[in-house]
């Protein structure tokens, strides 16, 4: 059981503070208004906490504290440090989607329209989350037609720039071509604010100016562009209906619907503008820590809005949720820096078209939960039954609920690569996938290959088991099974390895290709699961993976030194120059019909880097791989 800290030593001041384990590792992450009252909580008779508090503080050896100015802040580096660590004891976020957005890149001196995923960039106005990337694409291409804005990627503008010729999207009538300059900025810059009026939900003013040209058009007897007038119109008509309207044309908020059992919560949301819904998102809640309704709904808009940047238009001025948070100014404050200043207001509707759509938000996470949870009880049985049926094929002590598979990819012996991929109860892990070149050897030799990325990933993970919770999370876990795509020679690298390393009690094995037999070191004969066993097709699917993963990045480095350009050994000349000359000289052809006087005289580049690119253009290349 952890130490109770000395009162006296706890500042009696806002601020966060952090329970690590005997590793280091960060497990549990909390915000307080005074660190000294809320850290005595946890430490007072075990039989009235509540039962994860207490398996918190059952594995947790020690307790740190970070003391900021204000309330605020604390919420701030709370979100961060869950972030950052991803602590086994609070609510985790997981949303099993990459949301497309419509984002238009205004700070581009042309902007353009694009499809996005991903995390936010700044410079970028988002507008979503939509289902679906073709409902994106459907509105998108409805409305090109009246904002003729760019959606061809920097690359191809620059093309089209260079050769002086628009693309087809010009001669369709859904670009305004700005690569050969046949609009001005200011007119471009207009088309770009209209459109960024429009998506925010601002659409009656676009109506009433398209029926208004239209109909001077027609009075003008310009029968023609009467017409195209008449189309435009109709095609912001129909992007105008796939926004459902829900409320009044002054309605700008987001409703949070929440569906939560003692494990798990859905969270539907809402994204009302202008009265019309232009956007859903739903996401998933791990509820590792007790919570009641109120800690439950700080926790949703402390995800659901933390990893907004500060100053950032899509948080809106009100939210509605079902329940309100147990600091109801607290919140509202953290919401108002996030969108930058102003009052952002949280408010649970009793009545009118708010709580009609917090009642749709929330049938719809309710659903959503039910759905989850049939999901989950399938999968969750048959991950469980082959995980005990590996502990059992191979004689485990324990279900291995960490599986870290090695494949090693190379063509006689060049570019040599490892990878690693992980499997956490039955399910991938991607994002603690790892790469490796390997450096040591120039001929092939796998089980050396496998050598140096084992010995790697552990030492790694020695490292940071030293550095503690300030350490990085790269390797901060350790297998509970170590599978190898190999047989016996993999498999008995794998074991010196951990053996040098004084990691032992890490499990080994190896599946083999051929006969996919298991090989585990010290045995004299391999071991063959039966194929129709679960545990078999366990073994096969993480090593599929790794194999997978390792051919990938062996292609890419093999794609790269292939098409490695003769600029690239020219002294003084780096990446930023390298694309500067291929930008406005087109092509490594280009260039070498230069003299050394015309290389000379491009004022952005050196005189000694210029001649040395004609003295390289001009030499013979013999180096295999080089692209002339």
């Amino acid at each position: 059981m952890i130490e109770r800290p000395p009162a006296a030593g706890v500042p009696d001041a806002p601020g966060s503070y952090q329970f690590l384990d005997p590793q280091g590792r960060i497990i549990y992450v909390g915000k307080a208004k005074s660190l000294r009252a809320r850290l005595a909580t946890y430490f007072q008779d075990p039989a009235t906490l509540p039962v994860r508090t207490r398996q918190m503080l059952a594995a947790a050896a020690n307790v740190e504290w970070i003391e900021v100015a204000n309330e605020v802040e604390a919420v701030f580096l709370e979100y961060n440090l869950i972030q950052t660590h991803q602590p086994r004891f609070n609510v985790r976020l997981k949303d099993d989607k990459s949301y497309p957005y419509l984002a238009v890149t205004v700070s581009e001196p042309w902007p353009r329209a694009v499809v996005m995923r991903g995390r936010k960039r700044t410079g970028v106005r988002y507008f979503g989350p939509y289902a679906h990337a073709y409902a994106i694409r459907e509105t998108l291409d409805l409305l090109l037609r009246t904002f003729p804005v760019r959606t061809c990627t920097n690359a191809k503008f620059e093309r089209h720039e260079r050769l002086g010729r628009p693309c087809l999207y010009a001669h369709i009538e859904k670009c305004a071509a700005p690569c050969v300059g046949a609009v001005a900025p200011e007119e471009y810059r207009t088309i770009t604010a209209e459109l960024l009026r429009f998506l925010e939900g601002d659409t009656t003013p676009v109506l009433a100016r398209l029926e208004s040209q239209m109909r001077d058009a027609a009075e003008a007897l310009e029968f023609e562009r009467a017409a195209r007038l008449r189309d435009q119109l109709g095609s912001v008509r129909r992007a105008v209906e796939r926004q459902e309207m829900v409320g009044a044309e002054n309605l700008d908020c987001d409703v949070v619907g929440v569906g939560a059992d003692e494990l798990v919560a859905v969270v539907h949301t809402f994204l009302v503008r202008r009265g019309r819904v232009v956007g859903r998102r739903s996401l998933t809640l791990e509820l590792v820590e007790d919570l009641d309704d109120t800690a439950l709904c700080a926790r949703v808009l402390e995800q659901l809005y933390g990893g907004h940047g500060d100053g950032d238009p899509d948080v809106p001025r009100t939210v509605l949720v079902p329940v309100a948070p147990e600091d109801v100014e607290l919140h509202e404050a953290f919401l108002g820096r996030l969108r930058g200043g102003g009052r952002v207001r949280i408010r649970v509707p009793q009545r009118g078209s708010g709580r009609r759509l917090l009642e749709t938000a929330t049938r719809d996470a309710r659903e959503g939960l039910q759905r989850l949870k049939l999901r989950r009880a399938g999968d969750h049985n048959a991950r469980a039954r082959a995980l005990t049926a590996l502990q059992d094929a191979l004689g485990l002590s324990e279900a291995p609920l960490r599986i870290e598979c090695f494949d090693v990819s190379t063509i006689q012996g060049t570019e040599t690569v490892a990878s690693m991929t992980v499997l956490e109860d039955g399910l991938p892990r991607r994002g603690e996938y790892r790469r490796f070149r390997i450096r040591s050897l120039d001929t092939q030799d796998d089980v050396a290959a496998m050598t140096e990325a084992l010995t790697r990933r552990f030492r790694a993970y020695l490292r940071e088991r030293e550095e503690g919770a300030r350490a990085g999370k790269r390797f901060a876990y350790p297998p509970n099974l170590l599978l190898v795509d190999g047989g016996r020679g993999q498999v008995n690298a794998a074991a010196r390895v951990l053996e040098d390393l004084g990691l032992e009690e890490i499990a080994v094995a190896g599946l083999a290709k051929r006969f996919e037999e298991v090989y585990r070191p010290g045995a004299a004969e391999p071991l063959r699961i039966p194929r129709d066993s679960e545990a078999l097709y366990l073994l096969q699917r993480v090593r599929d993976e790794a194999h997978r993963f390792a051919l990938a990045y062996h292609r890419h480095r093999r794609t790269q030194r292939m098409t490695a350009s003769v600029l690239d050994d020219v002294p003084g000349l780096g990446p930023a120059r390298r694309a500067r000359l291929l930008r406005e000289y087109g092509s490594v052809a280009r260039l070498r019909q230069m003299t050394e006087a015309d290389l000379l005289a491009i004022p952005w580049l050196p005189e000694r880097v210029a001649r040395a690119l004609y003295d390289r253009l001009h030499t013979p290349v013999r180096r295999a791989g080089i692209r002339r």
